[in-house]
């Protein structure tokens, strides 16, 4: 039988019991991507590089050579996508990692600066493997049926009766004032994606895999950073980005990765202007990555899976800190 968990300095924020069953799926998780022939890796937490993204906020570092005054400016990785990638480039087919990632200024029920990421590439899969491949693992280790899978646009339509990739800002404004959504202040109100991600979080996400996990896939064009974008014959591109909600909790998120160095780099570019717009820095490009994509990133799809949320919903708890074992700002003793 466990003993009650202490509320001593030094006691971790898990319950013994729940870091056995976080150790359980570990395992399984593992076992899964042996299995189909997948090698585990491990690549640098802290690196000279970093992919810049608009909604994630890297935490930044300082090397510095012994009695040297200046520094080299380094990032924790907030994702290992950057160093997995050139290993896809040299000749690697199926991957995975799990790692810890870093995002500064991220901290809540279903968030913690530093967190557990499960990620994975495999040669040769598009948009379907790669869902498929998810579904698995997903009913493994939640033991669940069969994911739902739900276009973007049939998601909005269910949610607020409005198509995603034709309405226009004034229509989406006036579904969120329709439904009483709090704009927040110094939102970009001329911007159609801060609209999306708006009415995707206060409307949509709350109703996505309330019975069985859902997939969702097929994003805008505008949110494809890392994706590939194909055209619907419909007037509009779609992404093919897709990603898993299970009880209205995002766990996964998935691309057919973009093999184009030329476009990835337009696109790394228009995230850093959208950065300075937004008056916070623009990052230095990964120019690393960007030359193993030039020599020959191959045709794969990537999944980035938040574990922690994955073990709150496998052992039914409602915050992170209660499936992690320690926490930095539980560690200072008064």
């Amino acid at each position: 039988m466990e003993r009650p968990r202490t509320t001593h300095a030094f006691a971790p924020s898990a319950s013994v019991a729940v870091i056995n069953e976080r150790s359980i799926l570990l395992r399984k998780l593992r076992d899964f991507f042996y299995e189909r022939g997948f090698i585990e890796v491990e690549t640098p937490l802290l690196a000279t590089e970093i992919v810049p993204e608009l909604h994630i906020e890297p935490v930044a570092g300082e090397l510095r050579s012994p009695g040297s005054h200046a520094g080299t400016t380094c990032w924790l990785q907030a994702s290992p996508e950057l160093h997995m990638k050139r290993l896809l480039a040299a000749g690697a087919t199926a991957i995975f990692q799990v790692t810890h990632s870093f995002r500064a200024g991220e901290r809540g029920p279903l968030h913690n600066p530093e967190f557990t990421l499960v990620e994975w590439y495999r040669v040769g899969d598009d948009m379907q493997a790669g869902m498929n491949l998810l579904d698995e693992l997903a009913r493994l280790l939640l033991r669940t049926p069969p994911a739902a899978r739900t276009t973007y646009a049939e998601a909005f339509q269910r949610a607020i009766h409005l198509s995603p990739h034709t309405a226009t800002i004034d229509e989406l404004a006036a579904a969120a004032t329709t439904a009483h959504v709090a704009v927040p202040a110094g939102m970009d109100r001329a911007n159609r994606d801060e609209w999306l991600n708006l009415l995707l979080a206060t409307r949509v996400e709350p109703q996505l895999g309330r019975e069985r996990p859902e997939i969702i896939y097929h994003y805008p064009a505008t949110q494809a950073s890392l994706a590939k974008v194909l055209s619907t014959g419909e007037g509009y591109e779609v992404a093919e980005r897709f990603e898993l909600y299970y009880r209205g909790i995002e766990l996964a998120n998935g691309f057919h990765e973009l093999t184009d160095a030329a476009e990835q780099r337009r696109r790394f570019e228009a995230v850093n202007a959208a950065r300075v717009a937004d008056g916070r820095r623009a990052l230095p490009l990964p120019e690393s990555l960007l030359a193993a994509m030039e020599h020959g990133l191959p045709n794969c799809t990537g999944v980035a899976l938040g574990f922690d949320r994955l073990v709150m919903l496998a052992v039914g708890v409602g915050a992170i800190n209660d499936v992690m074992t320690f926490l930095p700002h539980r560690d200072t003793i008064e």
